[in-house]
């Protein structure tokens, strides 16, 4: 089901957001009318969320649809677009590439292979080939903080939370690197988990199964060298926090300037009351 056409609205232009899962791409379309924009919504079977594209214009579509998606953008004369939400990659024969998705992964080559040759792609393909301005999806959540190198909240990490944190980071930079995944779980400097296409929540509740009798356990988060902050900067907020905590985590250890809290003082808050930390780091400094 659609709803009306969009491009009657007022400037600042109609902003297009593809809406991976969750609320995020509800917050943005809420954002950005707040600030004058039109919104179309792209919503994708099987993927975004009913209620998140609620009262907003949109259109549902399948992931391969390229040629469908570029033309209701340009038909709707939208300018910018922001991707927001975590998406769950299928397999390339689940796909359903239609010809001008074909022709994008065809000049993308192997790099289409990892998330970040992936969402490269797409970056190249909205704004060389179509002409299209890609935001990032903080610009439009007011209710995101940049970590900040140190201590956010009451608690600190002890003495082996710290070998636990530098080995994880070791760990997930390399996976990074490999552009495998963004997380590592560590105790007493054993590697519980690391973070693939499952993503950070599904790693969380494996680890929860894993853990060792006694103290310890962080979740190491970092962005990946290569990774295009505009479509899939790494972030943690309340749900994740709640997980960290039911796994039994003693805390969160998050790479500085390249990761955002959501719902800062909520999650911090939460953080508090139940005893976890959560720390900004930068090299190995934190």
């Amino acid at each position: 089901m659609e709803s009306a056409d969009p491009t009657n609205q007022k400037a600042p232009g109609i902003l297009g957001i593809l809406a991976g899962s969750g609320d995020l791409p509800r917050q943005v379309a809420l954002e950005a009318q707040r600030r004058g924009y039109g919104v179309l919504v792209v919503a994708f079977e099987g993927q975004t969320d009913p209620e998140a594209v609620e009262g907003f214009s949109h259109f549902w579509t399948q992931l391969g649809a390229a040629g469908e998606i570029l033309a209701r953008l340009h038909s709707a004369k939208v300018r910018d677009v922001v991707l927001v939400g975590p998406i769950r990659r299928p397999g390339f024969s689940a796909l359903a590439l239609d010809k001008r998705a074909r022709k994008a992964l065809m000049r993308a080559g192997k790099s289409v292979f990892g998330d970040d040759g992936l969402l490269g792609g797409i970056v190249r393909l909205l704004e060389e080939e179509e002409g299209f301005r890609v935001l990032g999806p903080e610009q439009f959540l007011a209710r995101t903080q940049p970590v900040v190198v140190g201590v956010l909240g009451r608690h600190a990490p002890d003495d082996l939370a710290r070998q636990d944190i530098e080995r994880g980071l070791l760990i997930a930079r390399a996976l990074g690197r490999l552009d495998v995944g963004q997380s590592v779980v560590v105790q007493q400097g054993l590697v519980l988990g690391v973070e693939a296409i499952e993503g950070t929540d599904c790693l969380l509740d494996r680890v929860r199964e894993l853990k060792r009798p006694g103290p310890g356990g962080v979740l190491i988060k970092v962005a990946k060298p290569q990774q295009e902050m505009r479509v899939d900067m790494p972030t943690v907020g309340p749900e994740t926090l709640r997980r960290i905590i039911e796994s039994g985590l003693d805390g969160v250890a998050l790479e500085a300037g390249r990761t955002l809290l959501l719902e800062p003082e909520k999650t911090i808050e939460f953080a508090d009351e139940r005893g976890c930390f959560i720390v900004g780091v930068t090299g190995n400094e934190f």
